[in-house]
């Protein structure tokens, strides 16, 4: 089983709202970029999000550079855990980040995003402090892995539209 590690937060000043994963894939962690595999929706799905309909051709620091300029922060839940393979049901001994530290650095963000059922679940075991905090509006997301087959692209920017064109900044 191979010990996998988060990267480091993508966030400013400007962040507003940030967005969790539970632990990148197998080739996010081979490109050390988020949402790299090919397959996955994420990048779409923001690019029409923040009006930038080729953003999946740009180079991934160009993708980093519009969600920031857009108010977005981008991390995982979990920093440190076991696993084979990219599913989540394979993650053992998980060990989260420093969510907390992230929210009072930060104290702009307001919003948080949790990008599937695992980043949710694992939160909501780690920051139930943070869930029942009015100050923030926590929102689990439907998955935009290649894995959650059940949502069409259609559905999927349904529902991330509905939380985050809702948002104070848009």
């Amino acid at each position: 089983m191979s010990e996998c590690k988060s990267f480091s937060a993508k966030v400013n000043n400007n962040s507003k709202i940030l967005i969790l994963g539970s632990m990148p894939g197998e080739k996010s962690l081979m490109e050390t970029q988020y949402y790299a595999h090919p397959y996955n929706r994420f990048w779409k799905i923001m690019g029409i999000l923040c009006k930038e309909d080729n953003m999946v051709a740009f180079s991934y620091e160009d993708r980093i550079n519009v969600l920031l300029r857009c108010g977005f922060a981008l991390w995982d839940v979990i920093g440190k855990c076991r696993r084979d393979g990219s599913l989540d049901s394979a993650i053992k001994d998980e060990m989260p980040n420093d969510i907390k530290g992230l929210l009072k650095k930060y104290p702009n963000i307001k919003i948080i995003c949790l990008n599937g059922n695992k980043a949710f679940s694992s939160f909501k075991k780690y920051f139930p402090e943070i869930l029942e905090d009015k100050k923030y509006s926590v929102h689990g997301l439907p998955s935009t892995s290649p894995a959650n087959a059940r949502y069409r692209m259609d559905d999927l920017l349904k529902c991330w539209g509905k939380v985050i064109i809702s948002a104070p900044k848009f």
